[in-house]
This record gives structure tokens, C-alpha cells and sequence, in this order.
């Protein structure tokens, strides 16, 4: 009976964390493992306090049951394990009596750190605005264009910025506004595609009372963002006649309500942009020229991903940690075959698709530390013409013979090194080289000692 018992505390779904009348632990199940991320050699038959540490106003609900003689029921506890790492659990705990004392406490734990984590992101998410510094990427080409999106908050000319979907659009312009004198001052942002036209034109410019049928006084976006910056998304998306209106607001600095007799005078710094070509767009008579001309006053081009695929690497790793920190997980790098996947993806909607390629890949990891060939989604795994274990070096180059030998030089380092977990003196001795060689070329190729 006793290995049954143990063999169901073992399998079970829950964290389950028993001490003695002491303190000291008695049962730590796989599970609590998990949640704590610790091994049994670090908990048992050591006190609670010495393990864990607890906020000012909270104490252990194991040695709270175990003082107290009662039962605690679905309790919220946040704690740390020994590294440093918070922990939320919703537990159930329980003093054990025999022979009229109490001689042990059980603790029966539900992992809720993800969704705490995920809570907190959230909110903070809502409250930190965009800047230069979280735009991920060191390309020369990239790094041109952040240059000139600085330069362009040192004035209030209005911005054009075209991309294609996923490129980061938005995010330039938030960053334009942040660093701009203007900060202080509302950023209001429209998808100009997400609204019909016959909506749009009351949300920019506002509507006064009697206008149509229940119409009451309202503002409208620009003078909601006066003394700030609205962003106009997808602006292609809007008619000729709206973009004529638009035009004249920008001209005349003015704007009028829908229905109303008096212009208001607005402060708006416009921000627009493009997932198109605007030469195409004026080309098929579905983008006015002037008031191209108007909004292009800085033009701000993104460079899509597949052009600039030297960033893939930074980029990774960035959603790595983002997402281990709202999974509450541990995954330090990735493969060599992963590499190569992502290097012969065209990524069609770009830097969006590839974080939403590694956010599939970390739900599929388990407690590994390395993401891998097998985590990836399915359906880019089977755009392989084969597995990468059955290649050497089929990934598509493109640049210079320097840049595509600068290329394979980079991608047979890392081959070494993954063959050799990481241990550089093995892997030099396999390429022939020395050790100090070796980490000179590892360096030249922003490849990192594990």
C-alpha cells in the first residue's frame, strides 16, 4: 500500500507539499517540483522558512495549518522559491492529527503563476508606452531608419510610415510621439480599415447635435488629440472623398463637426501610414497625390523582415524571454535547425509572424531549456523539403560572396558547437582551429559562449 500511495502522490496533477510538526518536509510530489521549479534535494526534510521566502504580510499556509490547527481553504499564497522566482498558488491545506495532536500539515497546490504573470503584464503593458529602445534589431538597414524616425521628434511635420502587416509600424509612431515635445499630449491611434467610411467621418471630425437623427455634440479624433499626435492606420483604406476632407483639415489646421457652423482651431500632429506602396495607391486612383504630399513630409519605410534577416536571431531571443516571463518559463536558447528554419522562411508577415512562430513553439514546450526543430508549428516544419538533421548548409543566401561566406562560416560554427553541447575546446579541435581562434570567430559572428 505504501508504494501505491506513493505512486498516486507522484502522478497526480497537483502539487502536494507535506511537512512534520516540525516544519520540515516530509512529501514534495513531481508536480510541486514543477511549480516551485526545485528539486526534492533542496526541500526535503528542511524547515519551510529555510526554503521559501514569503512577503511581510503573508506567512506560510503549511506552517499557518500547522500552528493553528485548522483547515485553509483555497487560499492565494505568493511566495519565492531559493533563486528568486515568485510562485502563485491557490492551495488547500490541512493539519494532520494522531492520538489527539497534531503531527503533520498537507498542502494541496494549484499553479496559478502563469495567469498572475500574464495579469501583470497586462497592466503593465497598458501603462508603459513605446520608445526607440524596444524596437528589436541591429541590421544596418533598420538602424538607418530608427535614425531618421529620432530626427523626425525633434519637429511636428506630420509622418508617413509605410510597411508592409507586422512590420512594426505602430510602434515607430508611438516612439516618434515619446520622444517628442509633444509627449505629453494625448496619442490617440485609429485603424482607419477597421471603421466604414460612413462611421469614420464622424469619429474624425465629430458630430453636433441635431446633424442626423439622434446625433448628439461630440468631438471628434483630431480635436480629442489636440495639443498630440493621432496615428491614422491603413489611411489607404479610406475613400477619395473622405481623404479630400482630411486634406483640408490639415491645410487649414481647422476642423468643423459633421452638421456644425463654426471651425475649431487643432493642434494635431498626423501621423499615417501604409501597408502599400503610396506610387501604387496614387498609380490606381485610390490615394489622393496632395494629400500624399501633405503627409509625406517625413517618409519613414520599413524594411520587411526577409530583407533583413540578420535581425532573426535578436528577434528570437527577445520573444524568447518575453514569453518565458509570461509563461513563468526557463528556455535559454534554441537550435541550430531552428535556425536554419527561420533563415529559409521568407516571413510574409514579418517580425508579427515570427513572435507569434515562437509563442506556438514555447506552448509546446514542457521543462526543456533549448527550443526546438520539433516545437515549431507543423505547418512550417512541413515546408521543409527535409529535415535539417538530413542537410548541412540548404539554406538560402542572398548579398555579396562575403556576406553569403560570412553566412556559412556563422551557420558551420554553430553546427560545431551544437554537435559539442556548447564545449568550445572540443568544437575547435573538431574545425581544426584553436580555442582562441575559435571564440575570434564566434565573436566576429555575434555568436555568445554558452
Amino acid at each position: 500500500m505504501e508504494k501505491v500511495y506513493e505512486t498516486i502522490i507522484e502522478a497526480v496533477d497537483v502539487g502536494i507539499h507535506a511537512v512534520d510538526k516540525d516544519g520540515k518536509t516530509i512529501i514534495y510530489n513531481k508536480k510541486m517540483r514543477e511549480i516551485e521549479s526545485m528539486p526534492a534535494a533542496d526541500v526535503m526534510n528542511r524547515n519551510v522558512r529555510e526554503v521559501f521566502q514569503f512577503n511581510d504580510n503573508q506567512t506560510s499556509t503549511l506552517l499557518q495549518s500547522l500552528a493553528e490547527a485548522e483547515r485553509i481553504i483555497n487560499v492565494k499564497q505568493t511566495y519565492f522559491n531559493n533563486k528568486g522566482t515568485e510562485i502563485t498558488t491557490v492551495n488547500q491545506t490541512i493539519p494532520i492529527e494522531q492520538n489527539g495532536e497534531i503531527c503533520a500539515a498537507v498542502e494541496i497546490a494549484t499553479d496559478i503563476s502563469k495567469m498572475s504573470r500574464l495579469m501583470q503584464q497586462k497592466v503593465q503593458y497598458e501603462h508603459e508606452p513605446y520608445t526607440f529602445d524596444k524596437i528589436i534589431g541591429n541590421s544596418p538597414s533598420l538602424l538607418e531608419i530608427i535614425d531618421i524616425a529620432k530626427r523626425a521628434t525633434r519637429t511636428t511635420s506630420n509622418v508617413l510610415i509605410i510597411g508592409e502587416t507586422g512590420t512594426g509600424k505602430e510602434l515607430f509612431a508611438q516612439s516618434i510621439h515619446t520622444g517628442s515635445s509633444r509627449v505629453n499630449g494625448p496619442f490617440i491611434a485609429q485603424n482607419c480599415a477597421a471603421i466604414p467610411d460612413t462611421l469614420m467621418e464622424s469619429m474624425l471630425f465629430g458630430t453636433a447635435k441635431g446633424a442626423f437623427t439622434g446625433a448628439v455634440d461630440s468631438p471628434g479624433l483630431f480635436e480629442q488629440a489636440n495639443g498630440g499626435t493621432l496615428l491614422l492606420d491603413e489611411l489607404n483604406s479610406l475613400n477619395l472623398s473622405l481623404q479630400a476632407k482630411l486634406l483640408r483639415v490639415l491645410q487649414e489646421k481647422k476642423v468643423r463637426r459633421i452638421g456644425g457652423k463654426t471651425d475649431q482651431p487643432v493642434d494635431v500632429r498626423i501621423i499615417a501610414t501604409m501597408n502599400e506602396d503610396p506610387v501604387d495607391l496614387i498609380t490606381h486612383n485610390r490615394l489622393r497625390k496632395d494629400l500624399y504630399y501633405r503627409l509625406a513630409v517625413i517618409t519613414i519605410a520599413i524594411p520587411p523582415l526577409r530583407e533583413r534577416k540578420e535581425d532573426i536571431p535578436v528577434l528570437v531571443h527577445h520573444f524568447i524571454q518575453k514569453y518565458n516571463r509570461l509563461f513563468q518559463m526557463n528556455v535559454l536558447d534554441y537550435t541550430t535547425e531552428v535556425e536554419q528554419l527561420l533563415y529559409a522562411h521568407d516571413w510574409p508577415g514579418n517580425a508579427r509572424e515570427l513572435e507569434h512562430v515562437i509563442e506556438a513553439a514555447m506552448n509546446l514546450i514542457q521543462y526543456e531549456k533549448t527550443l526546438t526543430y520539433e516545437h515549431l508549428p507543423y505547418h512550417y516544419r512541413k515546408r521543409m523539403p527535409f529535415s535539417p538533421r538530413e542537410q548541412t548548409l540548404h539554406v538560402e543566401m542572398e548579398g555579396t560572396l562575403a556576406e553569403q561566406l560570412a553566412m556559412y562560416e556563422k551557420l558551420i560554427i554553430q553546427q560545431a558547437l551544437e554537435a559539442h553541447q556548447g564545449h568550445i575546446t572540443n568544437a575547435a579541435a573538431h574545425l581544426g582551429l584553436s580555442r582562441q581562434s575559435l571564440q575570434y570567430r564566434m565573436k566576429k559572428c555575434n555568436l555568445r559562449e554558452r
